[in-house]
């Protein structure tokens, strides 16, 4: 091996998820996390190995790249594949190429012009029409016939490690008639994976499910944030608004969907049978194993919760399939949330709101304080991972502090 990978590294060799960083002496510009290394893909295009035009290698998203199509980003792929297996490759003996990711900054990967989140985890929304509606009938009607989602804000999606502050907004008290303009007192995160387009259509276009992946690049880990309070008083009757858009944060490393081809695993039992445009065959889940951690200010990070990508109602081949059905276009470097991701176990939910339930079973802290949502000063922590037998593919971690509101 051309350089060492620590063991049960998220960046194995199996991996080789692509990203934009910048160093001291280095612009933004694409790379490729291996290990504790990145590869700088703008380097090792001046050897002249790559068949294409390496100026989108120079810019600082991965759009131009994603752009060239999936024939030259897996051929890419594999070639470093190969590259860092062969002694006697291009590589060796050039260590000017890696840069250690602990002296790089990461940069957000793509420019998001459109941003769409699902609510595709039939475990979070039972769990939230239980607490807000009826347990007996906690699924609206709609829930299992399409992949209910919504249109978020693009421009506040932020790259892992940008402190956010506390938004501030209207909420409704309790026993009271009138909302007051407060800080939110229920901030809350969002346990969710975003996957990014990396194909344009038309307007008038649809993606057939058989179709989808063709169209998906990759994946990140997305923490999508919530003000619980502010979104109490606001939803009805048009849905998330002020409560969801101040920020959301994505992880900096794209892992492609070939990386995750060996986790791929059965869905949930789909009853009542879907409609023929949101049907599918093989197996289009995937096994991720994800966690969350709070991180009080200067005490340890406790962790909170233990999740799958595994549990997912609606797939995103479905979701993609409903998105587009009715001719709305798709451009490359869209984000597509999958919604809160929980599972069946309490320790599995992914929300302080499920977690801490409505804020009636607070959460212990390692320092011995209690969590029923995000405090300031908290850090919030998420990381990803599948591995079957020796492969091991990661998404490293989406990591943010709150600060106290402006």
């Amino acid at each position: 091996m051309i350089i060492n990978i620590p063991e049960n590294s998220d960046f194995s060799i199996h991996n080789i998820p692509f990203g934009i960083f910048s160093t001291a002496d280095r612009s933004p510009r694409v790379g490729v996390a291996i290990g504790e290394h990145i590869l700088d893909l703008v380097a090792v295009a001046e050897l002249d190995v790559f068949d294409f035009n390496t100026a989108v290698l120079e810019k600082d998203t991965l759009n131009d790249f994603i752009s060239l199509g999936k024939s030259i980003t897996k051929r890419v792929r594999t070639n470093i594949q190969h590259w860092l297996k062969d002694e006697d490759s291009i590589l060796a003996g050039k260590s000017e190429l890696f840069v250690l990711q602990s002296e790089a900054s990461m940069h957000m990967p793509v420019s998001i012009g459109d941003y769409t989140d699902f609510y595709s985890s039939i475990e979070h929304a039972t769990n939230v029409g239980t607490m807000f509606r009826d347990p007996k009938n906690a699924l609206m009607p709609n829930w299992k016939h399409i992949p209910v989602g919504y249109h978020g804000r693009a421009s506040s999606i932020i790259v892992s490690g940008e402190d956010i502050h506390r938004p501030k907004g209207q909420v409704l008290p309790k026993d009271s008639t009138s909302p007051v303009f407060q800080p939110s007192a229920r901030l809350d995160f969002e346990l969710e994976m975003g996957f990014i387009t990396g194909k344009n259509t038309a307007i008038g276009e649809s993606i057939a499910t058989e179709d989808a992946e063709d169209y998906i690049f990759g994946m990140v880990l997305l923490n999508d944030w919530s003000a619980r309070d502010i979104q109490k008083w606001e939803y009805v009757p048009l849905g998330p608004f002020l409560a969801k858009n101040f920020a959301s944060h994505i992880s900096p490393w794209i892992v492609t969907l070939e990386a995750l081809e060996p986790f791929r695993m059965p869905g949930p039992d789909q009853e009542p049978k879907v409609l023929p445009y949101l049907e599918f065959e093989g197996n289009k889940n995937y096994d991720i194993k994800l966690e969350v951690g709070i991180s009080p200010e200067g005490s340890e990070e406790a962790t909170v919760c233990h999740s799958n990508f595994k549990y997912m109602y609606w797939n995103m081949a479905q979701q993609l399939a409903h998105h587009t059905v009715n001719g709305c276009n798709i451009n490359i470097g869209d984000l597509y949330g999958s919604g809160t991701i929980s599972g069946k176990d309490e320790n599995s939910y992914g929300s302080m709101l499920e977690l801490a339930w409505m804020g009636t079973k607070p959460i212990k802290m390692k320092d011995g304080s209690e969590r029923k949502f995000i405090n300031d000063g908290d850090t919030v922590t998420m990381r990803g991972f599948a591995q079957k037998d020796d492969i091991r593919v990661g998404f490293g971690e989406v990591s943010a502090k709150v600060l106290p509101a402006k």
